[in-house]
């Protein structure tokens, strides 16, 4: 399949309009109607509801998004690995929510490059089903995720265990106020154990899904909050935070997520690296 009709088919999912679609691609809209024209005509279903509002995906256009996605993923894995073949000997893709990649798996990424610089890398964040959609598809080769699920054809290790500890940057021990509370989303298990741990901060003051971003926030208001230990392990230290005396605290299990059938040649002191770089600085 021509790979252009995939990246049509989801400008138009994205727009839901074929005249902004063609606007976007910078295309006329007889070649974006031609293009989907084309894809239905393959697959043998229509894949848009067309009316003057614009277009809608029909129950086989939304079975189809997940392969685009894919279709364009590989494409442009397979641009980037045949690019850059003259300059490196391998290419090692590594997703994660973004979470992992402060004051850990960035950190890995520098060691890795010093260690094995004829190997070119990139990164990736995103929420945890998507990344091990991705693994299946091939767009990826590891992934560190929490509490993933198995699905066949990958295998998961264990590689270390995240404690979420609480802490604060009002250094003074006083009072708190429950409006001094910063709620932090770290996923969907943080979510309901801390929900069933605290329900009287079922509706925080405040309540921020940015991850390790937070911490800007805590550092420049004082404030109370769960953060993962290893993110403010050096802020403790530098008496920049501290931490809540007989708090709970909150332990998931991290995982490296990679695929079944794999070069183990090439992916062995890949893992290796990362083994020991975890077990070194968490």
């Amino acid at each position: 399949m021509d790979v252009n009709l995939a990246r049509t088919f989801l400008m138009v999912t994205e727009t839901g309009s074929f005249i902004h679609a063609a606007r976007k691609m910078n295309l006329t809209q007889s070649t974006v109607s031609a293009r989907i024209k084309g894809l239905e005509d393959q697959l043998g279903k229509p894949l848009f509801a067309r009316s003057k509002a614009g277009a809608e995906l029909t129950a086989a256009g939304e079975q189809f998004q997940k392969h685009a996605l894919a279709l364009v993923r590989i494409w442009q894995r397979a641009q980037l690995e045949v690019g850059i073949s003259d300059q490196h000997s391998d290419h090692l893709a590594v997703g994660a929510p973004s979470m992992f990649w402060d004051a850990l798996l960035l950190d890995w990424f520098a060691s890795l490059r010093a260690d094995t610089p004829q190997i070119a890398l990139s990164a990736s964040t995103g929420l945890s089903t998507a990344l091990m959609q991705r693994l299946l598809e091939g767009t990826l080769d590891l992934a560190v995720l929490y509490r993933p699920r198995q699905p066949r054809g990958l295998m998961i290790e264990h590689l270390f265990d995240e404690e979420i500890v609480l802490v604060t940057s009002v250094l003074t021990p006083q009072r708190r106020h429950a409006s001094d509370y910063l709620f932090i989303d770290w996923g969907p298990d943080f979510q309901q154990d801390h929900a069933a741990a605290f329900p009287e901060r079922a509706n925080p003051a405040i309540s921020l899904d940015l991850g390790s971003m937070a911490l800007d926030y805590m550092l420049a208001n004082p404030c109370s909050g769960y953060f993962p230990a290893r993110l403010v392990r050096p802020h403790i230290a530098a008496g920049r935070l501290r931490l809540t005396k007989r708090a709970r605290k909150f332990t998931y299990p991290v995982y490296a997520v990679y695929p079944e059938a794999r070069n183990e040649e090439a992916y062995e002191p890949i893992l290796d690296s990362l083994r020991q770089f975890v077990t070194k600085h968490t």
